[in-house]
């Protein structure tokens, strides 16, 4: 009798997955699959081929895969090769509290190169992958002209507090944020454009507002004094780097793949007025599935005449940690992050250091989160590619993420025991 396990059945989307199947006549070669239903409806499936063992059995943690959607072992490759139905989708888990997503695992017992409807599986199994943990609470935050959600994690606290911010897409992203505060941290995840009665689209970055998110935050009675954190991606990493750089309260700042200058919209704060650096759309190239690709569309910043549009990040006081996926095809991420560190070192500072991350793309995101290679821009008319290879992608994610959450403790703890 044919029995596949996949343990826990309910687990945290960070969770591994431990899949088993028995009773196996020995040797046999089977197809196994998954899939997934977003929130809208989009379905995303990957399919792997696997052969028994000489009694009937297979573990994925043990056994490769010898095709289908990736090769090798990798025990959580079903989950991290999801891939859209319909091309150019994104998976992302809208509400992150009330219900999971469920992961729906098959067992064919031979060879399927294309499982249709009329396909009985031989075994199946669902997994329910949570993004927030028992007792984490989400609060709706309309607070003076802060919009965005806290997420506090069980517990009196004070927690160490996280600000995180998200990139041109707009709107309010809460799903790493959820995670986050699962394992200990209170997070803000912070709109700061397409949302309530934000403006709809970036015109300006207007870094008071996030001051005053900064500040909301650090007066909040869960959260650790003296100082919080921010987490950023893409156009979120210019707006933290300039919090690092002028508000004295953030002391630990992690950047995923983003710029180390102000672009396309001016950056302002009080009498300060940071100008931007043109970009060029005669430099943007279409890729064989006719998706942007903006890796050189920026004008640089180390022209003498966009040095004023750098930002000061000498006078970052934390520590800042670059997360730079190398195979990023919408920013030229590794140059921006080496800039910024070289601009640190002239300046005798050593607060910055930058972990590099061969195959990765732009969106480096919680671990097993399937790779979006690319998708449409929220605001915009075209596709745009954000790169990346699957197998490279999913270990970077896998990684960083602890490198994440081992930083953010270490910074922000560590501030509160100077005192």
């Amino acid at each position: 009798m044919f029995q596949l396990t996949a343990t826990p059945a309910s687990a945290l989307a960070d969770e591994p997955v431990h899949i088993r199947v028995t009773g196996l006549p020995p040797l046999q070669i089977v197809t196994l699959t998954a899939s997934l239903k977003d929130e809208r409806g989009y379905v995303y499936q990957s399919k792997a081929f696997y052969k028994a063992n000489e009694v009937g059995e297979l573990d994925l943690m043990e056994a490769p895969s010898i095709g289908g959607d990736y090769v090798g072992v990798h025990p959580m490759g079903l989950f991290w090769s999801l891939k859209p139905e319909k091309v150019f989708r994104r998976l992302i888990k809208q509400d992150v509290m009330n219900s999971p997503f469920y992961v729906t695992l098959n067992l064919y017992d031979s060879v399927y190169v294309q499982v249709s409807t009329t396909d009985q599986p031989r075994a199946s199994q669902t997994v329910q992958r949570w993004f927030s943990g028992p007792g984490v609470q989400r609060v709706q935050i309309q607070e003076g002209r802060v919009r965005g959600a806290l997420f506090l994690p069980p517990g009196e606290g004070p927690f160490p507090g996280i600000m995180d911010l998200f990139g041109g897409r707009g709107g309010l992203v809460e799903f790493r944020a959820s995670l986050l505060a699962t394992h200990g941290f209170a997070v803000l995840a912070l709109a700061y454009f397409g949302y309530e009665d934000l403006p709809k689209k970036l015109e300006e970055i207007d870094l008071e507002y996030f001051e005053e998110a900064a500040n909301w935050l650090l007066a909040h009675p869960k959260i650790q004094k003296p100082g919080i954190g921010v987490i950023s991606v893409s156009k979120g990493v210019e707006i933290a780097l300039a919090m690092a750089c002028f508000l004295k309260h953030v002391v630990a700042t992690i950047c995923i793949n983003g710029p180390n200058a102000i672009y396309e919209f001016p950056l302002r704060y009080k009498d300060l007025v940071i100008t931007p650096i043109p970009s060029f759309m005669e430099r943007v190239q279409m890729d064989v599935l006719g998706a942007m690709r903006l890796r050189h569309y920026k004008g640089d910043a180390r022209d003498e005449l966009n040095q004023k549009s750098v930002l000061p990040i000498e006078k970052a006081q934390g520590a800042i940690l670059f997360i730079v996926g190398d195979g990023d095809e919408c920013m030229n991420s590794r140059e921006y992050a080496e800039q910024a560190l070289d601009q640190l070192r002239s300046h005798g500072r050593n607060n910055g250091r930058m972990l590099v991350y061969p195959g990765a793309g732009h969106l480096i995101e919680p671990p097993y989160t399937p790779l979006c290679y690319a998708s449409p821009h929220r605001l915009g008319s075209g596709i745009l590619l954000w790169g990346g290879d699957p197998v490279a992608h999913a270990a970077a994610q896998e990684h960083s993420w602890g490198e994440i959450q081992k930083f953010f403790r270490e910074q922000l703890t560590q501030t509160r025991s100077k005192l």
